[in-house]
């Protein structure tokens, strides 16, 4: 009896050892290097020190130590075929938030039209901030002169990934070093509701001006943008606003481009139209440089 256990016992676990072992053949997984390269293919077999994966490049041998991360793949980022990576740059426009947040660990520094600089950083997975400058002072205008302005942004994803809400504010300032003169901001307190997923979406804000001294706005500022992403390296992005003064003064900006991706670069170009009644049809083109890091 005690070897009929025996057996059985050693018949279950050869059985069980099997189908892991098939799971993992037959699984397909993605193994980013830490010099960012992305590997995607069946892992043949695992050693202590070395990974062997069978690529579309052919049988790779890849060192532990140079891994960064070994993950199944996904069927949502198999497209067309072909290996499409999570859209890094999914929680802004041109500019504007989405409600979608960056992960924990990453962040961008954007420069847009030389003069515009932000840099931004994921601190949590659902809170992130930004900071940004235009550096006046380079071109003779001192540190009085020098606008800067924060980003924070908390961000709530739905439970099916299939959208986000986000809040948050965007606050201008000067800096000023004189103790006698009185510091002033603006900036905008805004919510933002985002559908769809990180690859097409679209987001509706709304938004609440404010001054200090001043306080509030009395009317909001409405956005609608979206984006979709036509191909691994390539999306359309457009972004509008519909911004009140008072009661009698409104004037609108819209925009729409599109942006080139690469692993470590993307590129936002396209061109911005403000609208208002005194304003006649002007379009003045956009240029940003995003560099992404973690």
């Amino acid at each position: 009896m005690r070897n009929l256990l025996c057996i059985i016992f050693m018949g279950f676990f050869c059985f069980i050892n099997s189908s892991y072992s098939q799971s993992k053949k037959d699984t397909t997984w993605i193994i980013e290097t830490k010099d960012g390269n992305n590997y995607v293919g069946t892992i043949k077999y695992l050693q202590d020190s070395l990974v062997q994966i069978n690529a579309s490049i052919g049988v790779l041998n890849i060192h532990k130590k140079n891994i960064r991360s070994i993950i199944p793949l996904k069927q949502s980022e198999i497209v067309k075929g072909e290996f499409w990576p999570e859209n890094p740059h999914s929680s802004r426009y041109f500019w504007g938030p989405s409600g979608y947040n960056l992960k924990k660990g990453e962040g961008y520094y954007q420069n847009t039209w030389i003069l515009l600089n932000q840099v931004s950083y994921g601190i949590t997975k659902n809170i992130s901030l930004g900071v940004g400058i235009i550096p006046l002072f380079l071109f003779g205008g001192g540190a009085e002169s020098t606008p800067i302005w924060i980003t924070p942004k908390i961000s709530f994803p739905y439970k099916n990934n299939k959208g986000a809400i986000g809040f948050g504010t965007i606050l201008f300032f000067i800096p000023s070093f004189d103790s006698e003169s009185n510091n002033s901001s603006i900036g905008i307190l805004y919510g933002c509701n985002t559908f769809g997923t990180r690859d097409k979406q679209l987001t509706l804000g709304l938004g609440l001006g404010y001054s200090s001294p001043g306080g509030f706005a009395t009317l909001p500022t409405f956005s609608i943008s979206g984006m979709i992403r036509t191909s691994k390296k390539w999306s359309l992005i457009t972004e509008n606003y519909l911004i009140s003064i008072d009661s009698e003064n409104k004037f609108g900006i819209i925009s729409a481009g599109a942006r080139y991706m690469t692993r470590h670069l993307a590129i936002d170009f396209g061109g911005v139209i403000p609208i208002g009644s005194d304003l006649g049809i002007i379009a003045l083109p956009w240029l940003g440089i995003i560099v992404p890091f973690r």
